[in-house]
């Protein structure tokens, strides 16, 4: 049976820059993601980020007035109950970002699409991450409707009909609008119903070979810090399927990127697991659905900075083997992706640089 205080299910938040995506995982969970120096600086979202959230159900108050993030029922002071902790990606929504988006959409099982009430519906980054959304196939949508309390009724009804009219025809047109405001945290039940009822778990093989995507890489060590207290690289990311144990012995691949013979190979790494977290909690085991960070035996020079974003995960021996060439098909965006105005697509040229996201 499936611990609910683990997280099983990865949400993602999309959405125009400053529409609010970081406040709203800082609501529900506690934590602020921009934890970057540059992103506290910027006051922006640079790096994707992550924070796990549980949420409580009073079993006296049935409907959205249930729901809550606190283990005591804001309407009649009882403890609820934990039924689920789910784990968020924050994602950029600054233009010049969007490669990071595509990458951390990889992770999503479902997606909140932020659209705040204040600004016309809708802004460049909206419609990008919505066709972001549709081209890796996130069926599983919430559109939140952010910064309520700063508009009137009038203005917020007149705005929820602009998303209506923007979401039609595409994957979100059947998806909850629900209004919230971030900042002072106002029908937050609402809308941890909604993820509940249209954000699912998906099926996982736990017994599969394991294979962890990995989205983000640290040196946790602090500058000056004494040689005898240094710590391994730290992996952070998400199985897919499989379980990975404290104590295992993996790989990721493809590794590290070599030069033999004027050639360029990828030589993959080999390490030993010395501890698993999920959020602030440590597991002896990981297994699929929810972010989590693995310690490791790997010099911290290998995995600062994000410098194994991308890779794959898995025990030794078993993941797929390194591939030179590939045949796919290519589907291009509507539009140019990470410009500020609105550019059209044009047939690929020879030598010209693509982003892909496969």
């Amino acid at each position: 049976m499936h611990d609910v205080m683990v997280p099983n299910v990865n949400i993602g938040l999309v959405g125009h820059v400053d529409h609010g995506k970081t406040t709203l995982v800082s609501g529900l969970t506690g934590v602020w993601t921009d934890r970057h120096s540059e992103e506290m600086k910027r006051g922006i979202s640079i790096r994707l980020g992550y924070a796990d959230a549980t949420f409580y159900r009073c079993e006296k108050d049935e409907g959205e007035e249930g729901y809550s993030i606190s283990p005591d029922c804001p309407v009649c002071g009882e403890k609820c109950a934990p039924f689920r902790t789910v784990s968020f990606v924050d994602a950029p929504g600054h233009e010049t970002l969007m490669a990071t988006m595509l990458s951390g959409s990889a992770l999503m099982d479902g997606a909140m699409l932020v659209i705040a009430a204040n600004e016309p519906c809708p802004q460049p980054q909206t419609k990008e991450h919505l066709m972001a959304l549709e081209l890796v196939g996130i069926k599983n949508i919430v559109i939140v409707q952010n910064k309520i309390d700063v508009v009137s009724p009038q203005d917020a009804l007149k705005h929820y009909k602009q998303i209506k009219a923007f979401v039609k025809g595409t994957i979100a047109e059947d998806a909850p609008i629900i209004p919230v405001s971030a900042q002072k945290k106002i029908n937050i039940g609402a809308l941890i119903q909604a993820l509940d009822t249209y954000i699912p778990a998906p099926e996982r093989d736990p017994g599969a070979t394991a294979q962890m995507l990995i989205a983000r890489s640290f040196d946790i060590n602090k500058p000056g810090s004494n040689w005898r207290d240094l710590k391994g690289g730290v992996i952070g990311g998400s199985l897919t399927q499989g379980a990975i144990k404290d104590g295992d012995d993996i790989e990721i691949r493809p590794g590290i990127q070599m030069q033999v013979e004027n050639r360029t190979v990828w030589k993959p790494i080999v390490t030993k697991v010395v501890s698993i977290h999920t959020g602030e909690r440590k597991v002896a085991e990981a297994t699929p659905g929810g972010l989590m960070a693995i310690g490791t035996k790997l010099d911290p020079a290998i995995t600062k900075s994000d410098m194994l974003v991308g890779q794959v995960a898995g025990h030794v021996g078993e993941l797929p083997e390194i591939l030179d060439h590939l045949t796919f098909t290519v589907k291009l965006m509507d539009r140019v992706v990470g410009s500020g105005s609105e550019l059209d697509i044009t047939p690929l040229k020879h030598k010209e640089p693509l982003m892909l996201s496969v």
